[in-house]
C-alpha cells in the first residue's frame, strides 16, 4: 500500500509548478499574439495603410499576412512552451537528485 502511494505521489505537481505552468501558458499566448500581429502589420497592414492599396493587391497582401501571422503564432507558442517544459523537467530532475541531461544528444560530458 505504501509503495502505491509513493508512485502516485511522484506524478503530482506542486501548487507552485501549476502556477508557473499557468503563467507560462499566458506568456506564450500573449507573446505569440504580439508576434503574429507584428508579422501581419509588417506584411499587410503597414503597406495597405501607408500606400492606400485596395482591390486585388490588398486582398493578396491580407491573405499572405494572415497566413504568415498564423505560422508565426504557432511557431512562437510551441517554442515557448517547449523551452519551458525542458526547463521544468530539468528542475524536477535536479530536485530528485538526478544528474542533468547533456545539452546535446549523444554527449555524455559537457566538455565533449
Amino acid at each position: 500500500m505504501n509503495d502505491m502511494g509513493d508512485t502516485v505521489g511522484q506524478g503530482r505537481r506542486s501548487q507552485a509548478e501549476r502556477d508557473a505552468i499557468t503563467v507560462e501558458i499566458g506568456y506564450a499566448l500573449a507573446s505569440a499574439t504580439a508576434a503574429a500581429v507584428l508579422a501581419f502589420m509588417a506584411v499587410a497592414g503597414g503597406p495597405i495603410l501607408v500606400f492606400g492599396l485596395s482591390g486585388g493587391l490588398s486582398a493578396t497582401l491580407t491573405g499572405v499576412g494572415v497566413t504568415l501571422a498564423a505560422v508565426v503564432f504557432l511557431v512562437r507558442l510551441v517554442t515557448v512552451l517547449w523551452r519551458f517544459a525542458d526547463q521544468l523537467r530539468g528542475r524536477r530532475a535536479a530536485a530528485a537528485g538526478a544528474p542533468p541531461q547533456p545539452s546535446q544528444p549523444g554527449r555524455t560530458k559537457p566538455d565533449s
